[in-house]
């Protein structure tokens, strides 16, 4: 039994170095990035009003992580992710101002006015590498589908220089916070949707109110709703690229408030718990769910499933988008207690907070027959990660100076012997290996012991100097800390 027992895990050891050296097995990725999804709104995490079988699927299917950060908001979180180094740099990357392209639409600045604003922010340096262009590097083809780039505004130009191929999407962060564009950009070029009207893609206002609602469903002029529009061209996408490796970045809108959506789902058209906003909230999140499912599906279909490791996360964590300002008999609390939907699982804080609700995040890794199915690490993990990890597998080089550290040994079940000290967020923001937290506001120290107060509770920064002092070395050190990968 011994004997068979030792070959077992020889042939298991020989099969996974074998991924990571020979070119024939290099996998496929898509990376389905979602905006503002907690943890909480899953059912594999207790999630009991929105079902959502097919993201549970994939984590039945793979390894999720226990242990995974984003960013605090948006920009920052995709920034580190495109980058490989954490968002507490120095000039980072010099976020550029959204709502230039509604600007021009309407008429209020000129094309080259708004040309001129963009080239004040920082560009890439001659010798910088992102994501995409190493997947490239490995002879990947690669496509990127959602709001595009890391924002609020981005030109071809930069698409083309960050690495991508083909892509398809809004180059306006602003713009994205309406579903119902008059045109997206595909390859750098405008594609029309028809029956759309609305200069801001129909952007609803975060106010909900009876009236409201009926404002919010009237469908004038918001006709094409974009998220159909991407999943439409990711499966057709599919189809043409089936026989060569792709990398594919699908950093969806969804759940991202203002709430719109075409419809609510029949699963809560009648749910008496739910009020009409947080019907439709609710609906956003299924509608992941359902694209998700039409992914997986078309991988069947085109024998790629086992070739294809299909990752699921978050930029950053959950964000309330549904109360409503009158008759509410839900407020916001600190720990998300009158949240229906119990987003944050009971964590502190939300989005925009660099308290574990707001950067804390869903993460979920499948490729069959090489990570165990139904499996769960407690693995630090941040967002900045990806890069180094994704590089393993389409074997080609990690840039020097990136701050990621590969955690493609834990999901093929080796040993993970580099591994995080601490991950540094939101330039606040100290986490290490060892469960401690440091959170800086203002000339205030928070202290937490996240193993035996998970929810932020008991500040120990009095009680507990010599973690204090350790932590803040760490701050000091990475606090607008100098790029060394450029």
């Amino acid at each position: 039994m011994l004997q068979i027992l030792v070959i077992l895990s020889l042939f298991s050891f020989f099969i996974s170095a074998q991924t990571l050296a020979n070119p024939s097995l290099k996998p496929n990725v898509i990376l389905i990035y979602a905006d503002d999804l907690g943890p909480g709104l899953l059912g594999f995490n207790g999630q009991k009003i929105i079902k959502t079988p097919h993201i549970d699927q994939l984590a039945n299917q793979g390894m999720r992580f226990n242990n995974a950060f984003g960013c605090i908001y948006c920009a920052p979180a995709r920034g580190s992710l495109l980058t490989g180094i954490h968002d507490g740099h120095q000039k980072r990357w010099q976020i550029t101002q959204g709502g230039q392209t509604i600007k021009i639409d309407q008429g209020k600045i000129t094309e080259e006015a708004a040309a001129q604003k963009l080239s004040k922010a920082q560009q890439a340096k001659p010798n910088e590498i992102f994501l995409a262009q190493l997947a490239q590097q490995a002879g990947y083809v690669t496509a990127q589908f959602g709001k595009l780039d890391w924002g609020f505004q981005t030109t071809h130009k930069r698409l083309k220089r960050h690495g991508w191929d083909t892509y398809l999407g809004y180059m306006d962060h602003q713009r994205a916070h309406g579903f119902y564009p008059t045109y997206l950009w595909k390859d750098g070029a405008k594609l029309p949707l028809p029956g759309n009207t609305h200069l801001d893609a129909g952007k609803t206002i975060e106010h909900y109110n009876p009236a409201m609602t009926v404002k919010r469903r009237d469908r004038t002029g918001k006709q094409t709703y974009s998220q159909n529009v991407f999943i439409k061209h990711i499966l057709r996408f599919l189809d043409d690229h089936q026989d060569q490796p792709f990398f594919i970045y699908h950093s969806t809108q969804l759940p991202h408030g203002p709430v719109d959506i075409p419809e609510v789902h029949a699963d809560f058209v009648n749910d008496k718990r739910l009020t009409e906003v947080e019907k439709e909230y609710a609906s956003m999140v299924k509608m992941l769910d359902d694209h998700v499912g039409l992914i997986m599906k078309k991988l069947k279909e085109r024998k790629l499933d086992r070739k294809t490791i299909v990752i699921f996360t978050s930029d950053n964590g959950h964000e309330i988008y549904y109360f409503q300002n009158k008759g509410v008999t839900r407020k916001r609390t600190y720990h998300g207690d009158n949240d229906v939907f119990k987003g944050t699982m009971g964590l502190a804080g939300m989005k925009w907070t660099s308290w574990q609700g707001g950067m804390r995040v869903p993460l979920i890794v499948r490729w069959p027959d090489q990570i165990k199915a139904n499996s769960q690490s407690d693995l630090l993990v941040a967002g900045y990660d990806f890069m180094p990890t994704l590089v393993q597998f389409w074997q080609t080089q990690v840039p020097k100076g990136k701050d990621g550290i590969s955690f493609a040994p834990t999901l093929l079940g080796k040993t993970q012997n580099k591994t995080h000290n601490y991950i540094y967020i939101a330039n606040n923001a100290v986490i290490t290996k060892d469960s401690w937290k440091l959170v800086q506001k203002k000339n205030k120290y928070y202290l937490f012991n996240l193993n035996n107060d998970p929810k932020e509770k008991r500040n120990l920064s009095e009680s507990h100097p010599k973690q204090l002092k350790r932590l803040r070395v760490i701050m000091k050190r990475e606090k607008n800390a100098p790029r060394k990968d450029v």
